[in-house]
């Protein structure tokens, strides 16, 4: 059974096993506009929750996506190389960044869940 959870920064993370995927929200690929451009960590590669792991550039502007939990990077969505416009037409599907694998699953109750997401934007 899977869990998705978001952060204040507009990633969301789906947690499935030891593994999360990532991407940004909706609500983060409406605010950008148009993505043109994604740069993804590299695979095998760790980071801490919160350090900066990717960035997007839109035609409006060029946002980092930070970590939302520590681990190591396990797969990274290459199709976003050659059609970054997939974050805009599926933010939460086509459109994810990176897997990661997961350090330390308390992180995961940090985060938000879907109603709480919902009140952070409103």
């Amino acid at each position: 059974m899977s869990q998705t959870r978001y952060t204040k920064d507009h990633e969301w993370i789906r947690v499935e096993g030891q593994d999360g995927t990532v991407g940004i929200t909706p609500y983060a690929a409406d605010q950008l506009g148009d993505v043109v451009f994604v740069e993804l960590p590299e695979v095998g590669k760790s980071f801490k929750q919160g350090d900066e792991i990717a960035v997007v550039e839109s035609v409006k502007a060029a946002s980092e996506i930070y970590a939302p939990v520590s681990g190591e990077v396990v797969a990274v969505n290459e199709a976003l190389e050659d059609e970054p416009a997939k974050v805009n037409e599926s933010p939460e599907g086509e459109g994810w960044f990176f897997k990661i694998r997961i350090k330390d699953s308390s992180e995961i109750e940090g985060l938000m869940d879907a109603d709480a997401y919902q009140n952070h934007i409103e």
